[in-house]
C-alpha cells in the first residue's frame, strides 16, 4: 500500500524536536522509503510540532494548513506529529481535519502503522499508542555537527511552563544507549548535549547526578572533536561541572544557562530556584575558573506584576554579568499553567517594549564584547558557505548554531567542518567578519 511512497519532513520548534524528528525520518529510510527536500514532490508529509507557545501553536497549525494545498498535487496524507497533539489531541482531531494521522511524541515507533491505517480507514489519531523510539536517526544538520538529546521530560514546573504537561516527568536516556547513539553519528566536530535540562542527567535513572560523568564517556569516544552544553539549570552547576569544562579539552569553553530573570520576588514567582546575588555569584565563579568562558541565558520580559523598577533592574544586572550571549522573550500566557492565573497580567505592547529595551541593553555589551577581537586570531568552525556575502561562514567557542552569532570569512579554501584560523578585521553587535592569512597574502 506504501509501496514507491515520497516522504518530507518539516521540524518546528527547538533542537530537541529536530532529535525527534531525526528518528522519525531513520523509520521512513529503514522501511525502504524515499525521502524528499521538495514539498511539492511528496505523497506524504509529517509536519513535527511545537507547542510550547501560542505562537508556537500557530505556527503548527498554519503550516498544516499551508502543506494541504498540496492536495492538488502528489500529496496524499499529511502526518501530524509532536507536542501539539501530545498535548492537544482531544481538541486537534476534530477540528484539524487537514491532518489524516496523529501521532504523540513517543508515538515514533506506530508511524508506519499510523499511515496504512489511514489508506484503509481515513483519519487516524494514535496519540499515546507507541513507545518512543530508541533506533537510529537521519541527520538534519550539516554531517559536522548534531545534537544529542540526553533527556526528556522536567520536573522544575516553572509557573509560565507547559513542558512538564506536554514531555511529563524527566527521563534520562541510559548512559550505554548515548554513547552509542554519539558513535553512531559518525566524525563530528562538534556534539552538542541537549534536554530540558542537561545538568539533572541521571538523578532519575541511576538515583544520583550523572551529568559530568556521561560528559567524559561521550568525550572518550574518538569521533566526537568537542562537546557543547546547552540547557544547564543554575542551581545544578556544582564544583564538578565547572571543574569539568575548564580541564576538559573537549569540551567547549561555553555554558547556556536560562536564567529568565534576576529580580528575586519575579523569580519566586515564577518558581526559579536561586536569586539575583546566587545568579551573579555563579557567574563570577565561572569566569575566575574558565577566563575565556562564553555564557549565554535568556530572559522574559513581562511576567504578570512585573514592575518598570524590575525591568531596570534586570539590565542592570545584565550591565553588571557581562553575558556573551542573550535571548529576550515576552512572557507568553499559557492556559493549564499557573502563571495564567496570577493578576496583573501586562499589555502586550509594555512587554515588546521591554523586550526591546533589554535587547538595546545586551547590544551593547555584546557589541562590545566583539569589539575585542578585531586584529586578533580567532579559531572558526566553518559551518559552509553564504552565498549571498559570497564568502564562508561559521563561529568560534562562544557561538552555538541557530541561536548566537556567526564569523563570516574569506579564504582560498575551507571545508565545512574544517577548524580555521580567521584574522578578524571587523565587528557588529552580534557577528564577526575576516580572513584566513592564506586569503590576505593571495589577495595582496
Amino acid at each position: 500500500m506504501l509501496e514507491n511512497k515520497v516522504f518530507g519532513m518539516i521540524s518546528l520548534g527547538c533542537d530537541k524536536n529536530r532529535v525527534d524528528a531525526e528518528r522519525l525520518l531513520a523509520i521512513v529510510r529503514g522501511r525502504g522509503f524515499a525521502v524528499t527536500d521538495d514539498i511539492s514532490e511528496a505523497n506524504i508529509l509529517i509536519v513535527n510540532t511545537c507547542a510550547f507557545l501560542d505562537s508556537a501553536r500557530r505556527e503548527a497549525i498554519e503550516t498544516v494548513l499551508d502543506c494541504n494545498s498540496y492536495r492538488g498535487g502528489k500529496l496524499e496524507k499529511i502526518v501530524v506529529t509532536g507536542c501539539l497533539p501530545e498535548k492537544y489531541i482531544g481538541e486537534l482531531f476534530p477540528s484539524l481535519t487537514e491532518g489524516d494521522v496523529f501521532l504523540g511524541c513517543n508515538d515514533a515507533d506506530k508511524l508506519i502503522e499510523a499511515i496504512e491505517l489511514s489508506y484503509k480507514q481515513g483519519r487516524v489519531d494514535m496519540v499515546h499508542k507507541g513507545h518512543e523510539s530508541e533506533g537510529g536517526r537521519t541527520l538534519t544538520t550539516p554531517l559536522h555537527y548534531a545534537y544529542l538529546k540526553i533527556a526528556d521530560g522536567c520536573n522544575n514546573h516553572c509557573t509560565y511552563c507547559l513542558i512538564p504537561k506536554i514531555r511529563g516527568k524527566y527521563r534520562s536516556y541510559p548512559m550505554e544507549k548515548l554513547v552509542a547513539e554519539a558513535e553512531s553519528l559518525g566524525d563530528l566536530s562538534e556534539l552538542i548535549l541537549v534536554a530540558q535540562d542537561t545538568t539533572r542527567y541521571g538523578e532519575d535513572l541511576y538515583g544520583e547526578n550523572k551529568f559530568v560523568e556521561l560528559i567524559r564517556r561521550l568525550s572518550a569516544q574518538e569521533n566526537i572533536g568537542s562537546i557543547r552544553l546547552l540547557y544547564c539549570y543554575p542551581d545544578v552547576i556544582g564544583e564538578e561541572l565547572i571543574e569539568e569544562i575548564a580541564v576538559n579539552p573537549k569540551v567547549v569553553k561555553y555554558i547556556d544557562i536560562p536564567l529568565q530573570h534576576s529580580e528575586d520576588r519575579i523569580l519566586k514567582l515564577m518558581n526559579r530556584k536561586g536569586s539575583r546575588a546566587e545568579y551573579l555569584s555563579l557567574i563570577r565563579k565561572l569566569k575566575e575558573r574558565i577566563p575565556d568562558i562564553a555564557i549565554r541565558s535568556t530572559f522574559i520580559a513581562g511576567f504578570p506584576t512585573e514592575t518598570e523598577e524590575e525591568v531596570a533592574a534586570l539590565g542592570d544586572f545584565l550591565r553588571e554579568a557581562k553575558l556573551t550571549n542573550c535571548g529576550f522573550f515576552a512572557y507568553s500566557r499559557e492556559p493549564d499553567t499557573p502563571a495564567y492565573r496570577l493578576k496583573g497580567q501586562i499589555p502586550a505592547r509594555v512587554k515588546q517594549k521591554r523586550v526591546r529595551e533589554l535587547y538595546r541593553v545586551q547590544e551593547q555589551i555584546s557589541a562590545e564584547y566583539l569589539r575585542s577581537f578585531v586584529g586578533k586570531q580567532v579559531e572558526v568552525l566553518c559551518d559552509g558557505i553564504d552565498y549571498d556575502r559570497k564568502c564562508f561562514v561559521g563561529r568560534a567557542w562562544w557561538s552555538a548554531p541557530d541561536i548566537d552569532g556567526k564569523i563570516y570569512f574569506h579564504a582560498t579554501e575551507a571545508e565545512q567542518g574544517e577548524r580555521c584560523l580567521v584574522t578578524v578585521t571587523g565587528s557588529d553587535s552580534y557577528d564577526l567578519f575576516g580572513e584566513t592569512e592564506e586569503y590576505h597574502e593571495s589577495a595582496k
